[in-house]
């Protein structure tokens, strides 16, 4: 729990930055992008986090990685500031917290569809438009399919679940059938 608070401050603080200099989207690429190449080169990241080797020699492997990249100042001294501290582990978790946050304040919500069958992308798009009118916020839908629910869909969107599947449905059937209710 106290990693999650940690890598939301160090997000919030970048994020304020990227406000303040109109640069957030800009931001989001680096981040995302330098968060991408560490989870894919584990061995590099391991030379950069790994305490068991020489603190000057993993900060070398970082400006040189930084350098490579051609990445802007703000993020050079942010990695950095991330290095310096300590917390350059927990990159992955800061990148995730940026993205929900710079989504935000783009006025977007990320969003799960899971149908019991594949969907049209007629289909998918109405879902989109509805529950960007519903939320009136811009809609990014993630979609997946789960057999199991047997038909219908459901979508979440943070907290709010909207529930449209036929397993749900049958499961609360069965439990007003124990109660003794009328279905």
């Amino acid at each position: 729990m106290k990693n999650m608070a940690i890598a939301r401050r160090y997000a919030k603080a970048l994020l304020l930055i990227g406000k303040e200099d109109g640069q957030a989207e800009a931001y989001r690429e680096e981040l995302n992008g330098f968060s991408e190449l560490l989870e894919k080169e584990k061995a590099l990241e391991q030379v950069i986090s790994n305490p068991l080797f020489d603190a000057a020699s993993r900060k070398k492997v970082l400006q040189a990685i930084i350098e490579k990249l051609d990445m802007s100042r703000v993020m050079r001294t942010f990695l950095l500031l991330l290095f310096e501290k300590g917390r350059i582990g927990f990159l992955s978790s800061i990148n995730e917290f940026y993205q929900k946050l710079a989504d935000e304040l783009k006025g977007i919500a990320r969003a799960s569809l899971i149908s019991a069958t594949e969907l049209s992308s007629e289909t998918v798009e109405k879902i989109q438009t509805a529950l960007s009118k519903k939320m009136g916020k811009e809609i990014v839908l993630d979609v997946e399919q789960d057999p199991a629910l047997i038909g219908g869909i459901v979508t979440r969107i943070g907290d709010y679940v909207i529930d449209g599947s036929v397993r749900t449905q049958l499961s609360n059937m069965k439990e007003s059938l124990k109660r003794g209710e009328s279905v």
